[in-house]
């Protein structure tokens, strides 16, 4: 029998349960509601074991990218080598639907082409590729637009293959392509007369896939060290929102609207060596923002305000011996949690000050590549090997460690109300507490 709602009861409904959808259980971004790893889910598990999944699900080839939660779904990627894109029930793992976007791609050691993590507004899910390939579909699989961006703007420049995740904000798609500006593979200066490629950030219509603009980010970093795999992260401050990017030895402030540049800070790289490519995304925390040099470099803080190059007037402190070449850290309850994940040490830090509050050391050889994920009191990371950690966001405190295995795990894990979602190298779990 169906049930004919009055129009003001089914307005309520359509209301509240959109508004369930748009809440912070979601996990729509690369480093979540808040941009920074940390969310406000509930009800997570402290004790995480593998016979105690909820589902498992085995996904053909190798992602690096982190699942995106949305509603009742999960969205991942894959790379066969031919590049796919999953839609995955978040209930119990079922494949809803999988679409082939590209047979062009490419694996290098530990990168390969499936690497960038996918963004939804709830409406529609949209896919980028390490080979240009950026495709929209709505939630049921139903294709939207589809582009690439190498062949739109020219191919892109990097050593060890692309590896940024576009940012959904606002009603604006935006995607950095920083990289070198001759062509990969080649360890040298530009020629004079050469043309060069540009290192850019990109503003699309996420409706259409049209660009809206495309602003040039000039630096004066050498060879590799002019490559960054960092995504663009929103920073709202009572002045108004600025977008801020890491690469090519610096910082960069620039007016979502427009991209033009406000702001600049650098200083990390003095002598300008020339393999200092950047893998770490900037986090900010109130007033502050925070950069992770590469290979060794202390992690530096720079306070909001002022335009120009701002490296002398506005950084706020140096962390002494305080570093993470790949994860980016994680912002949570006014802590700045900083993972070295070579060392696979994990600081929790004053963020106003870089004072380490504690530290320690995860057991295990296996590096650690994920981006801390802070919720419900609780920190989640998972090493190369798929040793996944649950720790106190208090004090240093192993709550639980479990192998999930799959070489090569990478992904940060994602987390919701009542679910962590993790990806492995080849295959998606969900936990939940007993």
């Amino acid at each position: 029998m169906r049930v004919i709602l009055p129009i003001n009861v089914a307005v309520i409904l359509a209301f509240l349960l959109s508004s369930v959808a748009r809440g912070e259980e979601n996990w729509a971004q690369w480093r979540g509601p808040n941009f920074n790893g940390s969310t406000s889910a509930k009800d997570l598990p402290d004790q995480v074991a593998k016979a105690d999944a909820l589902w498992h699900t085995a996904i053909p080839g190798h992602s690096n990218g982190t699942p995106i939660v949305y509603g009742d779904r999960v969205f991942v990627t894959t790379y066969t080598p031919k590049l796919f894109a999953y839609c995955l029930s978040k209930k119990d793992g079922r494949v809803l639907w999988q679409k082939e976007i590209s047979d062009v791609s490419a694996k290098k050691e530990r990168n390969d082409s499936a690497t960038p993590s996918p963004v939804t507004d709830g409406n529609k899910v949209i896919f980028l590729f390490g080979s240009g390939d950026l495709a929209a579909f709505d939630m049921d699989g139903k294709e939207l637009w589809k582009r690439n961006l190498q062949k739109d703007h020219g191919a892109w420049s990097y050593q060890w293959l692309y590896g940024a995740s576009p940012l959904l904000y606002k009603g604006k798609l935006y995607v950095s392509v920083l990289n070198r500006n001759v062509p990969a593979g080649q360890w040298r200066a530009p020629q004079p007369g050469e043309t060069l490629n540009d290192s850019y950030l990109l503003a699309i219509n996420p409706d259409t896939g049209k660009d809206l603009w495309k602003h040039v980010r000039p630096n004066d970093a050498r060879i590799e060290s002019q490559e960054a795999y960092t995504t663009p992260i929103p920073w709202e401050r009572p002045g108004g929102a600025q977008l801020i990017l890491a690469g090519g030895d610096c910082l960069t402030g620039h007016d979502p609207e427009t991209g033009k540049e406000i702001w600049r800070a650098g200083g990390w790289n003095p002598r300008k060596v020339e393999s200092w490519r950047l893998v770490t995304s900037a986090v900010t925390w109130d007033g502050l923002v925070f950069a992770c040099p590469p290979k060794g470099g202390e992690v530096l803080a720079f306070r909001e305000g002022g335009s120009g190059d701002v490296t002398e007037t506005h950084r706020a402190w140096k962390g002494k011996g305080l570093t993470s070449d790949a994860a980016v850290p994680l912002v949570y309850k006014d802590n700045l949690y900083v993972l070295d994940g070579d060392r696979r040490q994990l600081s929790c830090v004053d963020p106003k000050t870089g004072e380490k509050k504690w530290a320690g050391t995860l057991e295990g050889r296996p590096v650690i590549r994920t981006s801390p994920t802070g919720a419900d009191g609780k920190i989640y990371v998972m090493n190369e090997a798929g040793d996944l950690y649950v720790c106190s966001a208090d004090e240093f405190k192993v709550l639980s460690k479990t192998s999930l295995g799959g070489e090569g795990s990478r992904g940060s894990i994602a987390a919701v109300d009542g679910l962590i979602v993790v990806r492995t190298g080849d295959a998606v779990w969900a936990f939940g507490k007993k």
